[in-house]
């Protein structure tokens, strides 16, 4: 095993920022991983995977324990009939290189979900999703090392708890499992229509009405470059915020208020409950819109961060040099928006540790 001391934590995070970790090392194998947290484990230091860093946000303190970067490799068809297939995919591989192997051979069932930054591995724990699609509409299993019983296990979707972009990765079991690999069952017809505002929009502009995955990816493609800024070009960790949902007595307030709010009805799931806990007759509010009314898009703060000025909801580090600085620019974006709508916004990347 080659473990690094002190190594800069902005390295790891598409913010750039946070302070240093003790030590970090690269896993290529499940066999490292193994290794790794034995090693961690023997020292008594805390230790923690990661992918890209594209949804992560350190702290200035850095990290005391041992930081495994996922390097797991991997692309590969289970089984295969006329309706579709059953893919497995190393949790170091790159998210959206996976969409586009998936969309090469035809399968379509994450098409929606391309240009999201981060590796595979990650994808089930923030259980992304874009344009109406989430990661948990066609995952079937989760390939783990169990920190606590110290073996390999396969965790099944319907015990992923997942919910809007959550998951028991993220909730319940934060920390306990590190990912190594998941398994999608992906389909071999087109998608069709409905489709998500915007997408729709994209297509009736460019008069398109033959949807096929190549289409669908093509298309969101397009519209993300506008939207938003490339990672590995602009330091930033997509969108910040989360949609945030409220009742629809709380709807009716604003919508009499602010009669343009931009709104869906939605069913929220509680991930850290039962299956069946669910909060009926919720709406869903765009945060991106509410950071637009509150005068947040394409703002440039003395703190060195910024709002992304094709959407609000990506902030931006421009100069800041510190995590303090990013912080204490989402605060003044949190308490604008608390004041304005009386809504708390939840951050969407994560803080280390």
């Amino acid at each position: 095993m080659d473990i690094a001391e002190n190594v800069d934590l902005r390295l790891h995070s598409t913010m750039r920022l946070g302070g240093t970790a003790r030590y970090l090392a690269e896993a290529e194998s499940e066999k490292t991983v193994k290794e790794l947290v034995r090693w961690a484990q023997s020292k008594k230091i805390p230790f923690l995977i990661i992918g890209q860093g594209s949804n992560i946000v350190w702290r200035d303190e850095g990290y005391s324990g041992l930081v495994i970067v996922n390097k797991i490799l991997g692309k590969k068809i289970l089984s295969e009939d006329s309706n579709g297939a059953v893919v497995h995919f190393g949790a170091g591989e790159v998210w959206d290189e996976v969409v586009k192997w998936a969309v090469d051979k035809n399968l379509s069932g994450i098409e929606f979900l391309s240009k999201i930054p981060g590796l595979a591995g990650a994808a089930p724990v923030q259980n992304i999703g874009a344009y109406g699609a989430e990661l948990s509409n066609v995952l079937s299993e989760v390939a783990v090392y169990d920190t606590r019983t110290l073996a390999f296990e396969t965790i099944l979707a319907e015990s992923c708890n997942f919910a809007y972009r959550t998951s028991r990765f993220k909730t319940t079991d934060k920390g306990r499992f590190l990912i190594i690999g998941i398994t999608l069952r992906l389909g071999k017809s087109n998608p069709k229509p409905p489709f998500y505002e915007s997408l729709q929009n994209y297509f009736n502009e460019h008069n398109i009405n033959q949807f096929t995955p190549q289409v669908i990816r093509e298309a969101v493609t397009a519209i993300r470059k506008i939207k938003l800024p490339d990672p590995s070009v602009v330091n930033n960790n997509g969108s910040f915020f989360t949609n945030p949902f409220i009742d629809e007595v709380k709807f009716k307030e604003l919508k009499a208020k602010y009669p343009d709010i931009k709104a869906w009805p939605a069913t929220r799931i509680n991930p850290v409950a039962k299956d069946d806990d669910t909060e009926e007759g919720l709406v869903k509010i765009s945060a991106g819109w509410m950071l637009e009314k509150a005068g947040y898009k394409d703002v440039h703060d003395p703190t060195g961060m910024a709002t992304w000025p094709g959407n609000a909801l990506v902030l931006v580090n421009e100069r800041a040099r510190k995590t303090a600085d990013l912080l204490t620019f989402r605060q003044k974006i949190l308490d604008q928006v608390q004041e304005m709508f009386g809504i708390s916004l939840e951050q969407e990347p994560e803080l280390l540790p």
